[in-house]
């Protein structure tokens, strides 16, 4: 079986590693709450800081009236070899050992200071001391300041129900062990420390009462019925008290001869003599250790289960942001290639329909250049006094013999000019909606989340590329509306040829079937062009609203599929050991982070098996 040395000892170990890298809260239930400590609960001047100095067996508390203790102290004892030096560590300050307890009486209090300021305000953050000495017993200790009834001049109104908040926070966690402080010369009904107690251990399993001041009660009276138990039972035998008299602590009496002191007091007393050899601090601190280790023992299961799925969960964690990448190039080449995958294959999801964005392209060819195109300004270019200018500007000085086919040809290659705009607004929407969906890619990304410059050198990579596929694609499309000027659909007009002219007045006229008379233009006939061009122009119009989105597809869309990074590839391919590691340069954040989940994952691993090593033995 472990000693109770190793296995406490290594508790306290344990939870210091813990609060140095800040396990000690959070979400869910840290180690450090798992591990179980001794908290100490009593009221203003019950003598706290008697019955600590007492146990530790030496002065280094503040004194003082009112609220001294201002902040929770966690006090970690570490018992030493016999003739090694004493000495205390504050987790402040590291690499600073106190072997004067007057300057860590000093620090404690400078410390609270720089958190609350010189005022009477208490605050929840806690000040860690570690104190190594051959004459205590491996135990933790957390000091919390007296609950009190009212607030005094300088404090707050809700003082005291911030004291008693702070408090309930530490001893209502299952693994905390209370130690409830009474002062003797009080009814121990009214006790602040009890009532707390009664409140979050119900049972009394928990808690440890102690009785101070025994020396201080009235004559002809004795606390015998409450260290027996019976004006108030607990699970945990009571332990009687005698603090040091202020005139000992005026005459900084050793701690040493305050314990002789109070042995004395106990083995010669007539109400107390039957159980001496149960009161004193020496005895309550040898209890206490003894608990303690009982319940790290029982607990142990609990604790490595605890151990084990935070290292699951750490290690999951670190796969999610990735671990250290290797030092030579071919690891990191590779590394490089497989974040650019990862980002190909969120953007294709994003164009394919997996995540949303793609759906958007459509919605510019189905919303966007339908809506452009009615928008053209036909109306006006073919309106009657335009389609006069245009054919006769077209005739010059001989007027065509049949039809103005120059005219028409005019005309339409005019309306046609128009398509070249929302050909173009498409071409530039679709680049619009694909930068951003590789925006939007590079952001989802998990695994590149580490790498910023990687992540901006496939962006500005990917955007190099967008931009090249719409030039492309903006060739294309212009080419599409210039082939329709260049060649014109003759069986459309030969259509329009030889449908005969309708006379609303009465049944068709042979004659008129035939060419109109062009020396003049009347405003029907002027009309019948326009109309006509217009009819074509609807035709083209058809025609483009078709293919001008699959040449987009083609030359944007597509491409970006096949070939988005393509040239970047080739370029890393090409790159030096030392510019490769600058695309792999993480953002220091996440390096701090990995680093944090790399040192609590040691630490939850080395406590494992520190554990198992001696738990069992």
């Amino acid at each position: 079986m472990a000693t109770m040395t190793s296995l406490i000892g290594l508790i306290n170990k344990i939870q210091r590693a813990c609060t140095v890298l800040g396990d000690h809260g959070g979400e869910g239930l840290s180690l450090w709450e798992a591990l179980p400590s001794v908290a100490v609960v009593g009221g203003q001047s019950s003598g706290k800081s008697s019955v600590l100095e007492s146990v530790v067996g030496r002065d280094f508390l503040p004194r003082g009236s009112g609220i001294v203790t201002r902040r929770p102290l966690v006090l970690q004892l570490h018992k030493t070899e016999d003739g090694t030096h004493e000495y205390a560590e504050f987790l402040h300050l590291p690499r600073r050992r106190f072997t004067d307890f007057a300057a860590v009486r000093k620090e404690i209090a400078d410390e609270t200071d720089r958190i609350t300021g010189k005022t009477k305000q208490i605050s929840n953050i806690p000040i860690h001391l570690s104190i190594y000495s051959p004459n205590v017993v491996n135990l933790t200790l957390i000091d919390l300041p007296g609950l009190t009834k009212v607030a005094v001049e300088g404090q707050q109104e809700s003082i005291v129900q911030d004291i008693e908040n702070m408090v309930r926070t530490y001893v209502e966690k299952p693994n905390s062990i209370i130690l409830a402080i009474s002062p003797a010369n009080q009814d121990i009904a009214t006790s602040d420390a009890i009532k707390m107690a009664r409140e979050v251990d119900p049972s009394g399993e928990r808690t440890f009462g102690v009785v101070t001041k025994l020396d201080l009660m009235d004559k002809g009276t004795n606390a015998v019925d409450v260290l027996e138990g019976r004006q108030y039972r607990l699970q945990h035998p009571w332990v009687g008290i005698v603090n040091r008299s202020q005139a000992d602590i005026n005459r900084n009496v050793d701690m040493m001869a305050a314990r002789r002191k109070e042995r004395e007091y106990f083995e010669t007393s007539p109400e107390y003599g039957h159980l001496a050899h149960k009161m004193g601090s020496e005895y309550l601190a040898k209890l206490l250790s003894q608990h303690l280790e009982q319940v790290i023992r029982q607990k142990i299961p609990s604790i490595i289960a605890l151990i084990n799925k935070t290292i699951d969960e750490l290690n999951a964690e670190l796969d999610r942001i990735g671990r250290p990448i290797a030092v030579d190039s071919g690891a990191q080449l590779y590394t490089i290639l497989e974040m650019c995958r990862a980002f190909d294959k969120v953007f294709k999801e994003h164009l394919d329909g997996g995540r949303p964005g793609g759906d958007r392209i459509y919605g510019v060819f189905d919303h966007q250049l339908p809506a452009a195109l009615k928008k053209l300004p036909f109306d006006r270019h073919l309106s009657l006094k335009n389609v006069q200018r245009i054919v006769t500007e077209a005739d010059g000085y001989q007027p065509h013999l049949i039809a103005p086919e120059q005219g028409y040809r005019r005309l339409i290659e005019g309306s046609i000019g128009y398509f070249k705009g929302p050909a173009e607004a498409s071409v530039d929407a679709v680049h619009f909606v694909l930068k951003e969906l590789v925006r939007k890619s590079i952001a989802e990304t998990e695994e590149l989340k580490r790498f910023p410059t990687l992540s901006s050198d496939i962006a500005t990579a990917a955007n190099e590329a967008l931009e090249k596929f719409r030039d492309e694609s903006r060739k294309t499309v212009l080419r599409l509306v210039d082939m329709e000027s260049s060649y014109l659909t003759v069986e459309f007009f030969r259509k329009i040829h030889f449908e005969p002219e309708k006379n609303p007045n009465g049944p068709p006229n042979p004659n008129r079937n035939g060419p109109p008379n062009m020396d003049s233009y009347t405003d029907n006939h002027l009309r019948k062009i326009g109309s006509n061009v217009s009819s074509y122009i609807n035709m083209v119009c058809d025609t483009l609203k078709n293919t001008i989105p699959k040449a987009v597809v083609y030359c944007q869309v597509r491409e970006a599929k096949r070939s988005l990074l393509n040239h970047f590839y080739v370029q890393v391919g090409r790159k030096e050991k030392e510019k490769l590691g600058a695309m792999l340069d993480e953002d220091p954040a996440l390096m701090e982070r990995r680093n944090q989940i790399a040192k609590r994952l040691e630490l939850y691993k080395q406590a494992r098996d520190d554990i198992d090593s001696v738990a069992w033995k």
